[in-house]
């Protein structure tokens, strides 16, 4: 299943400091298979990841232990979230 965190930034300085330990954790994620894809909004007001999960709890234990989540630099809201595939039905 899949599962869309939203990452709202509330203290940029504390962002700003983690943000390289935020990255790793994301990095090894991806390369578990645990984080599909992530990345900023251009506004500079947070990000988004997509979390591939067994549960809703297993996705928010990642999302809780993302660094910039844990130190509170940044909220997170969670999401279950169902892809439509393509083409859709006529």
């Amino acid at each position: 299943m899949l599962y869309v965190a939203w990452l709202s930034i509330i203290d940029p300085a504390l962002n700003q400091q983690i943000r390289p330990a935020h990255l790793a954790y994301l990095n090894e994620l991806y390369k578990k298979g645990q984080v599909v894809m992530a990345g900023p909004f251009p506004d500079g007001s947070g990000g988004l990841v997509i979390y591939r999960a067994n549960s809703e709890d297993e996705a928010r234990t990642l999302a809780e232990q993302d660094p910039v989540v844990a130190q509170k630099a940044r909220t997170l809201t969670l999401k279950t979230w169902s892809p439509l595939d393509f083409p859709l039905p006529q």
